[in-house]
């Protein structure tokens, strides 16, 4: 029998994938955080970063039910992303799809594309 890591019980906030695109109107951050929901979302840009945290769930569980495997991570993450430019006072707007966060940051004085 193989015994599996539990990274659910970790204290370590785990960290998702990310890509970043240049947009016409400013930039575009993809967040791989399938299972988790907007409202457990936090986002906030200071200065030249741009960083993301919450808490990603087991909502799917049955009660009674133990695990035999498990390679999802669960529980906080948190991650940061070094932009080249300042985007202090950028606006930011955020939308799930297919289990992909999508994070736009449109800076002061562009407009959103």
């Amino acid at each position: 029998m193989r015994i599996w890591p539990v990274l659910a019980e970790s204290g370590a906030p785990w960290q998702p994938s990310a890509d970043v695109y240049q947009t016409q109107g400013g930039w575009l951050l993809k967040f791989d955080l399938a299972g988790v929901r907007l409202e457990d979302v936090t986002v906030s840009v200071r200065g030249r970063f741009v960083s993301v945290s919450g808490v990603r769930r087991d909502s799917l569980v049955e009660a009674g039910c133990s695990y035999y495997a498990m390679e999802i991570s669960y529980n906080r993450f948190e991650r940061s992303i070094e932009m080249p430019a300042n985007l202090e006072n950028a606006r930011v707007s955020l939308e799930a799809q297919d289990g992909l966060l999508l994070v736009r940051v449109t800076p002061e004085g562009k407009k959103h594309v």
